[in-house]
């Protein structure tokens, strides 16, 4: 067994041709562009690509299988240089059953299983080519749909306030639109962690997966996950997520919730921070609120005795985020020890000492750590570092 370093939800903003993909996403994050970012400066072992189902992206990806830059793996996934591409799809439902949208993972071991989803998505999607898009059939059938294409399902950020399973989507209980024994794994969102979903009772016979969620290619590994498998592929994948013959996640690596742009309950109106169960703004008096993670977790959280093991979830802040990185500064590091993987995971605060001044490789190492003091996020805004 060795261990593998894996962020499965980043998205695509453009095709080769221009054409837009995640609309929200830059137009630098290109298919190639991911994977040669996630491989040679990242550091990822295996990347979740979460736009494969754009008929464009299919293409992008059949040339580079037919250029030899990508070849599939016997065991599921394709190969690009030192990393594993699982081809995967985000899809929004909002069925007769939800009381808000709710945006899902579906990822597939080949680029076939994909172009087949793909095929069937177009007959129930107005616009097959864009991210995220509303599909009309209901929860259960997409369950059905995914798992009879031999995929993995997996419910995507599931707190945040807009477009997530407990956001709006449900009221309670996930099977109030899922079959539960469909469900592979479980995305914690950018602004939850382990220890705060401890006591959802109905969570804890799922795998925790945390994931970038990534806009730009800046944001890819902003949260990861490391893997205990055999090979970097899709079928040890769904093992880990399953913990089947000593396949698992052993470690969650993200933002301290705190820097997440949903955790705290704000005012839409004015963005002031309110008390967790707060109804109006104590600003303004607007009855718009935003409701953060940490509230809705709280209203999910039952009192039982929890006896599952989890794996550590290490707070742990990007090399972007730090003050005083920017990207001279940054290229300089990857030029010096080679990716981010080995930067957060490996380099001695010594060995940073010798590249940049101190004073930066001190925060480096008290961010890898989570010792850095945090300004709370919400209402949309992230977080910020406070250095002295």
């Amino acid at each position: 067994m060795k261990e593998f370093y894996a962020d499965l939800h980043i998205h695509i903003g453009r095709t080769t041709s221009g054409r837009a993909v995640k609309i929200t996403g830059s137009k630098t994050l290109t298919l190639t562009q991911i994977l040669e970012t996630a491989s040679t400066r990242k550091g990822l072992d295996i990347v979740g690509i979460i736009d494969c189902h754009s008929p464009e992206v299919i293409e992008e990806i059949n040339r580079l299988l037919t250029q030899g830059e990508l070849t599939e793996l016997e065991e599921g996934g394709l190969r690009f240089q030192d990393t594993t591409l699982i081809p995967g799809s985000e899809i929004e439902i909002y069925d007769q059953f939800c009381h808000g949208p709710i945006h899902v993972l579906a990822y597939f071991p080949t680029l076939l299983q994909m172009k087949q989803f793909s095929n069937w998505m177009s007959q129930h999607m107005k616009n097959i080519h864009l991210s995220s898009q509303r599909i009309y059939c209901n929860g259960r059938t997409l369950q059905q749909k995914v798992y009879e294409l031999g995929g993995l399902f997996i419910p995507a950020h599931v707190f945040t306030p807009f477009k997530s399973l407990f956001g709006k989507g449900v009221q309670r209980s996930l099977t109030e639109v899922f079959d539960p024994n469909m469900i592979d794994a479980i995305e914690l969102g950018l602004s939850s962690d382990t220890m705060m979903v401890h006591q959802i009772k109905e969570l804890q016979a799922y795998t925790f997966v945390s994931n970038s969620d990534a806009h730009s290619l800046g944001k890819i590994a902003r949260e990861y996950q490391k893997l205990r498998l055999a090979a970097a592929n899709f079928a040890e994948l769904k093992k880990a997520l399953h913990e089947q013959q000593g396949r698992a996640v052993i470690a969650n690596y993200g933002l301290n919730p705190l820097l997440g742009k949903y955790h705290q309950t704000v005012c839409a109106k004015c963005g002031e921070q309110l008390v967790n169960q707060a109804i109006h703004c104590t600003n303004c008096g607007s009855t718009q609120i935003i409701k953060g993670v940490a509230t809705r977790i709280q209203e999910l959280s039952e009192d039982f005795s929890n006896t599952r093991q989890r794996p550590p979830y290490i707070h742990q802040v990007p090399l972007d985020f730090i003050p005083g990185i920017g990207p001279k500064m940054l290229e300089r590091l990857l030029q010096a020890f080679g990716t981010e993987m080995n930067i957060l995971h490996n380099v001695t605060l010594e060995q940073l000492e010798q590249i940049v001044p101190s004073k930066i490789a001190i925060l480096i190492d008290q961010a890898r750590t989570g010792q850095l003091a945090i300004a709370v996020g919400g209402g949309g805004i992230y977080g910020k570092i406070q250095a002295d």
